[in-house]
């Protein structure tokens, strides 16, 4: 099993042609588009999302010098924006178009309601909450952030073919199961981990195809087998198509089902030119659009950042965290952080107290 960037390399030179090539240049694969949520002390909330192209010859002949009003660059898949965002279009170096959706909301709660980000089509859920911890001296800002599973994409789930720790740390790198090891261990424990995601894919990717074959079996004019039997024989049809296979993505379905069956009537449904082979092609992006799913979200707090629960602290003070489709599939993606403001003010009465206590007391034993 390669990584996600390998899934996507592998599917554009080897060309699957049941899937179009059309479909995968609309995910959300380009690693340019990313989320920004700013908390304030208040409690509101503003989120940004933006997402940068190169602008075309054809683009820019089109406008009048760096006018771009009336201009707009296509907005990737992966992106659900509310009409009540605001966004702005710039051009930036090397002929670079970044658009900015900006989007302000009065608590973290009505924030993830509108969730500007969606996989195949449905919208992603989350839920948020915002904490305040009022210590006098300070105020601690607990933000939370979780990201509903998405792994039921999936009719076989991956904890049937590993452990769950297995499983975890794969696509979410938690628990950190390479912990204490040197190169050559961490090498050998990644290669023991590997053929279960390539037997979990595979099963995935056969069985998707399988069942909408069954569930569209009519469509074919003359099938070489009944429809009884093509399910009977589910069991040595994975066998023949996947025993051998080292690369999923490398088997040619056309040609193995040719050979099981001594049959072309399956061809129709793997021809991309085909309604059957559209729909089918579809059905196995919906599955893989997770794996090109990737949107860096950043977090930027109140005050000073005393925990980044994991992200990573950049010199901006915000806070980054890797957000991929990957890490949506064993479990939920939990995103948090706490940062602390001071209370000057606190400071200052505390000071004065004392001082008006040092004078009081020094007043009593000076008479």
């Amino acid at each position: 099993m390669k990584t996600s960037n390998s899934i996507y390399r592998l599917l554009h030179l080897k060309g699957l042609k049941v899937i179009p090539m059309a479909l995968l240049l609309t995910s959300c694969y380009q690693p340019d588009v990313v989320m920004h949520t700013a908390v304030k002390r208040n409690g509101d909330c503003v989120r940004e999302v933006s997402y940068s192209n190169v602008m075309t010859k054809e683009d820019r002949d089109s406008l009048l010098g760096e006018n771009l009003c009336g201009w707009s660059q296509p907005v990737p898949e992966c992106l659900n924006i509310d009409a009540f965002c605001k966004s702005q279009t710039v051009v930036g170096e090397g002929d670079t178009v970044t658009t900015t959706f900006t989007c302000p909301f009065s608590s973290a709660e009505e924030m993830c309601e509108k969730t500007p980000l969606q996989l195949n089509g449905t919208r992603l859920k989350s839920r948020a909450s915002l904490r305040k911890r009022f210590r006098w001296f300070y105020t601690d800002y607990v933000f939370t952030e979780t990201f509903c599973s998405v792994g039921d994409t999936f009719k076989l789930p991956a904890a049937k073919y590993a452990d769950r720790d297995v499983v975890s740390y794969w696509f979410t790198g938690k628990p950190n199961l390479l912990e204490g090891m040197n190169g050559a261990e961490a090498s050998q424990k990644l290669s023991e981990m590997e053929p279960f995601v390539s037997k979990w894919l595979g099963d995935n990717i056969f069985k998707t195809g399988f069942d909408y074959i069954v569930a569209h079996y009519d469509a074919m004019p003359s099938p070489p087998v009944s429809r009884e039997m093509f399910v009977e024989l589910h069991d040595s049809l994975a066998h023949f198509l996947l025993a051998d296979a080292e690369d999923i993505f490398a088997v040619k379905p056309e040609d193995k089902f040719r050979e099981f069956f001594h049959s072309d009537a399956y061809a129709m449904f793997f021809d991309g030119e085909t309604p059957r082979g559209k729909e089918l092609g579809g059905e196995f992006l919906s599955r893989l659009n997770i794996f090109w799913f990737n949107v860096p979200y950043t977090l930027t707090l109140p005050g000073k950042v005393v925990s980044t629960g994991g992200g990573i602290l950049q010199g901006d003070g915000s806070i980054l965290y890797p957000f991929t489709g990957e890490r949506l599939i064993p479990q939920d993606y939990v995103i948090t952080a706490t940062s602390r403001v001071t209370h000057l003010w606190a400071y200052l009465l505390t000071l004065a107290a004392i001082l008006a206590a040092s004078i009081l007391l020094y007043r009593r034993k000076g008479s």
